[in-house]
């Protein structure tokens, strides 16, 4: 039985994926988060969630830091991403991090179902509306080798990457993580080596790099 998680903030949304998932397939388990963290949380506690559907902007995460975060911190799991960003050159960026394929917001249930099961058979899935016009764009070598780096951190780094970005202190990130300091010192080398980046502005402006504004404030 496919086991599916929905991240998104939307209730109404949420929903409406649900539906379209247990439409289409005969027999599934359906994970529902609000936000990066709980759906992190989400995959930790579950190893046998096949696939989830990322919105890119919810509490947590911004632009394509959550699908970083879901990619790296779970390789193993399908990522579709639903997004009201549908501009060809930001579903190539969602490819190249990683995703198996996009949904536009305005999909029909059917389209959403038809997704859903082709990932879920290890293909791809893109709207036939943008296919052609991302598959004229090349694979931007910048956003796979930044991909490819911040796989390499760990659950506990990611966080204190975002907290780093933010511009919080050694200090006031040991506190909102409830660790000792030398522990987030020892986070800090570990981030700066894997992103082989030199100090806490660089680190931070390779984690902006990955936003995308918000459309309308729909993800």
């Amino acid at each position: 039985m496919p086991s599916l998680l929905i991240a998104d903030d939307h209730p109404l949304f949420r929903a409406a994926l649900r539906q379209a998932a247990e439409h289409s397939l005969a027999d599934c388990a359906v994970h529902e988060a609000t936000d990066l963290a709980t759906a992190l949380a989400a995959l930790r506690a579950d190893p046998d969630i096949d696939l989830v559907l990322l919105d890119l902007h919810m509490p947590g995460s911004h632009g394509l830091t959550g699908l970083a975060a879901v990619r790296g911190q779970h390789p193993a799991v399908a990522v579709l991403v639903v997004s009201a960003h549908d501009e060809p050159q930001v579903v190539r960026r969602v490819l190249d991090h990683g995703a198996a394929g996009f949904i536009c917001k305005s999909a029909s249930p059917a389209e959403i179902g038809a997704a859903i099961r082709q990932v879920l058979d290890c293909g791809s899935w893109l709207p036939a509306a943008l296919a052609d016009a991302v598959a004229a764009l090349p694979a931007d070598s910048t956003d796979t080798d930044l991909a490819s780096r911040l796989a390499r951190l760990t659950e506990q780094q990611s966080r204190v990457l975002a907290l780093l970005a933010e511009g919080l202190l050694n200090k006031q990130i040991a506190d909102r993580l409830s660790i000792q300091e030398r522990t987030v010192k020892a986070h800090v080398t570990a981030i700066f080596e894997k992103l082989r980046v030199r100090n806490r502005t660089q680190a931070g402006m390779l984690l902006r790099s990955l936003d995308l504004g918000e459309p309308g404030r729909v993800g």
